[in-house]
């Protein structure tokens, strides 16, 4: 039986706020700055505080330890083994080995809808609606960010 997301994403919501919220403060704390051509990429993406964002290298992408949140993330493909970059905020996370122009401009395209949104808290409830509505493949949101990437810096 497939996870149903919509029928929990009320119940899911505020820890998923509170967990995205916190990864991404330890992000902006403990992660690097963008170089200058990660920063050319991010503006190009559309992002308007490029020198906002910081990336995390990590050996796996955060999980949350909760297990009906971390549970709703697998079952949903929002996380997992197969993922290997992940924006919260102004804080990118990427699996060690994959950096590159496509992958750095694709995740700060996520951070343009944050920017604009106002907050993790304001953006995250219209992105788990279109992946709960539609699947994160054809999620508005996610199809916007496919069709923003950069191939080479």
């Amino acid at each position: 039986m497939a996870f149903d997301l919509l029928s929990v994403l009320p119940q899911l919501l505020p820890s998923a706020i509170k967990w995205a919220e916190e990864q991404s403060l330890r992000a902006q704390q403990t992660g690097q700055p963008l170089d200058i051509t990660g920063l050319a990429l991010a503006r190009q993406v559309g992002v308007q505080h490029s020198e906002r964002i910081r990336t995390q290298l990590v050996d796996a992408l955060p999980l949350p330890d909760e297990l009906s949140l971390r549970q709703a993330a697998l079952a949903t493909g929002l996380l997992g083994p197969g993922m290997i970059g992940l924006t919260l905020g102004y804080s990118i996370f990427i699996v060690r080995g994959y950096m590159g122009p496509r992958l750095l401009s694709h995740e700060c395209r996520h951070v343009y809808p944050y920017e604009t949104s106002g907050s993790v808290a304001a953006f995250l409830p219209v992105y788990l609606q279109q992946i709960a509505t539609v699947g994160y493949l054809n999620a508005p949101l996610e199809q916007d960010v496919r069709a923003c990437e950069i191939e080479t810096a």
